[in-house]
């Protein structure tokens, strides 16, 4: 168990695809560097929502503070923005008592808020809100992507050739358009703005495993999900199956099943099917990143731990 003297503090992320491992390495990282653990995992903040979200079992939890884990309720609402102005505040005190803490977690989105931060946008007025809402009633999705041309020709442009599934995305192209609205200038220009600087170094810790046992793994989980009592935690959810932290793997599926849309077994394939896809698209967050090292989910403890204190190391003789 180490306890590190540092003048500078130290956030280990570990991160990867969903049943990869990093609860149980966190956990191992948290003892050996004698400090809590914060999740990043969206999915279990949740308080009623435990078996669905994998959330940590009481015997791992007992082993090293966890935060974050059930904190809320599904009759909250809570966003990413809402979590980093939560977790930074807590961060700093946990660096207090040691200056390496563990951060763990599948949510890309989430991770990033606890890094780096947010570009800061202007207010979108409610007014400016209802009007593109009645032009995209009006005339769909189309309306939106011809203002954002207008308005941003060049985010346009680059969405079109790196990301062209987000100009059919409603949501996110309402976004655009009510801040080119809201500021009269560029979507665009908002972007890669200075974030705020941290106080800590992360060091990231990547979990990887070759596709089909990665899949072979989120398979096995479902089916021990399902064996712990999934279908009862989703029936016990179904008068609030429309609330936004439902909306996830794992519980619209058997919402499906009991609305009589799937049978049982369609259910739970759709729910395996659904979260390698996940899987998939978590690896493609996570890999864009190139200061994060992968290390094989089997790779022993004592060589993450080895390649952590190399970076600290590093980092101290600055």
């Amino acid at each position: 168990m180490e306890k590190l003297n540092s003048k500078h503090n130290y956030l280990i992320c570990v991160v990867g695809p969903t049943a990869i491992g990093k609860t149980a390495l966190s956990i191992e990282l948290a003892k050996h560097f004698n400090s809590d653990v914060v999740s990043c995992d969206s999915r279990q903040f949740f308080k009623e929502m435990t078996i669905g979200t994998a959330v940590p079992s009481k015997e791992e939890l007992a082993q090293v503070t966890h935060h974050f884990i059930q904190n809320k309720s599904i009759f909250e609402s809570y966003n990413v923005g809402d979590y980093e102005r939560e977790v930074l505040p807590l961060l700093d005190t946990l660096f207090k008592e040691n200056n390496v803490q563990v951060l763990v977690g599948g949510s890309g989105l989430y991770v990033d808020a606890v890094l780096r931060g947010f570009d800061d946008f202007p207010e979108v007025s409610q007014e400016i809100k209802d009007e593109i809402e009645q032009l995209f009633d009006l005339k769909g999705i189309e309306s939106l992507q011809e203002l954002l041309l207008k308005f941003d020709s060049e985010y346009y442009h680059f969405l079109q050739n790196t990301n062209p599934q987000t100009l059919v995305n409603p949501q996110r192209m309402k976004r655009f358009v009510g801040v080119c609205k809201a500021s009269q200038k560029p979507y665009s220009s908002f972007l890669n703005q200075d974030k705020n600087k941290r106080n800590f170094t992360p060091i990231l810790i990547g979990l990887e495993a070759p596709r089909e046992i990665m899949y072979d793994r989120i398979n096995r989980r479902v089916d021990i999900m399902m064996q712990q009592g999934l279908l009862k935690e989703v029936a016990d959810l179904k008068e609030n199956q429309n609330l936004n932290a439902l909306q996830t793997v794992g519980y619209k599926e058997l919402f499906n099943f009991l609305d009589e849309v799937l049978s049982l077994d369609e259910a739970i394939e759709e729910i395996k099917k659904n979260t390698r896809r996940f899987a998939k698209r978590q690896l493609t967050w996570f890999k864009r990143n190139e200061e994060t090292k992968w290390f094989s989910y089997q790779q022993p403890l004592n060589q993450i731990v080895s390649y952590i204190n190399t970076k600290i190391n590093e980092s101290e003789a600055i």
